[in-house]
């Protein structure tokens, strides 16, 4: 049976200080690539394979794209999101599906509850119930929904690994990573992740981040255009208060959490991190990311001392603060 990392692969990337006491430590992998598509900086086993989870929206998203799903601004920015469910992100969603005359029964994602607090209690207050748009990958099926329609293929078994969506998004995710695709799970969400490298998955990710949509390539014009449409629309990628969203919002960088603690992220002059952590918890993953980032030259020390005050890395003792999630010594 394949597997990620191990243990003995793994540095230590982060700490949970409480009251000058280290409580707990997060290991795990990462790899950094210039802002030429150069690998600069290793720690732990940055070639062990992973799921990269949601962050491999980026590369389903500039699949779907090229495969004629017709989608811009909001709407583009959202296929790559892992949303919060707010109703602005459900209206988006909406939209994209009315526009390619779908509904949200097309949809196979998993009904869900926002995950937006202040949403979630406005349903249960008006008694309302889990729903398929509000699941934090909606946007991801409703633009896979609309490659459907745009190249004639089915929208019936969508999800399937053999489906001819699919077998692009996987093309697309090879041809990106430079890798072959080593093993293909089942996201929560329902649709197919495919295992690559921690590296395969900083050098896809560097390609889509530092393309131009003024590109003679389609699909480098494509993932100019989704960057520009999350860096435009920052609120889409996440939501209020949520750590992709923050970064976006602070730094300008393209930043991408998945589940499991996995991270990418690519700095405005190119530089671009991507990490794992080996426990799967991601309260660490976007400021380790971004002191990475720092530790090579594509943002600055303010940079980083600016998103974790906007983080939230407090560790709290009876309502105050009285500690911090901070990078730990392996980085």
């Amino acid at each position: 049976m394949l597997e990620t990392l191990t243990v003995q692969d793994a540095v230590e990337l982060a700490v949970v200080e409480r009251s000058g006491f280290v409580e707990s430590r997060h290991a795990g992998a990462a790899v950094v690539l210039s802002p030429d598509g150069d690998v600069i900086a290793r720690h732990g086993n940055a070639d062990a394979l992973i799921l990269p989870r949601s962050s491999l929206k980026p590369l389903q998203a500039v699949a779907c794209i090229t495969a004629g799903a017709a989608l811009e601004g909001e709407q583009l920015a959202l296929a790559t999101a892992s949303h919060t469910g707010t109703d602005r992100h459900a209206g988006v969603v909406r939209d994209v599906l009315t526009a390619g005359g779908l509904t949200e029964d097309h949809l196979r994602c998993p009904p869900a509850w926002p995950s937006d607090t202040a949403t979630r209690d406005e349903l249960v207050r008006e008694h309302g119930e889990p729903a398929r748009v509000r699941m934090n990958c909606s946007g991801k099926h409703a633009a896979m929904l609309r490659a459907c329609v745009a190249t004639g293929w089915s929208t019936e078994g969508y999800l399937d690994p053999g489906h001819p969506l699919q077998s692009h998004i996987r093309d697309t995710v090879e041809r990106l990573t430079g890798e072959k695709v080593a093993h293909t799970s089942i996201d929560g969400c329902g649709a197919p992740v495919h295992a690559v490298t921690l590296t395969g998955l900083a050098r896809a990710v560097h390609r889509v981040g530092t393309a131009s949509d003024r590109s003679p390539f389609a699909l480098h014009r494509v993932a100019g255009s989704l960057v520009r449409a999350v860096r435009e629309n920052p609120w889409t990628i996440e939501g209020p208060g949520r750590p992709d969203t923050i970064a976006t919002e602070t730094l300008g960088v393209f930043t991408k959490g998945g589940a499991e603690g996995v991270m990418v992220m690519v700095s405005p002059d190119g530089t671009t991190v991507a990490l794992k952590m080996l426990d799967g918890a991601p309260r660490a993953s976007t400021i380790v990311a971004a002191t990475l980032l720092a530790r090579s030259g594509g943002l600055s020390d303010a940079d980083v001392t600016a998103l974790g005050d906007a983080l939230p890395l407090e560790v709290l003792g009876g309502g105050v603060p009285v500690g911090r999630v901070r990078p730990g010594r392996g980085i």
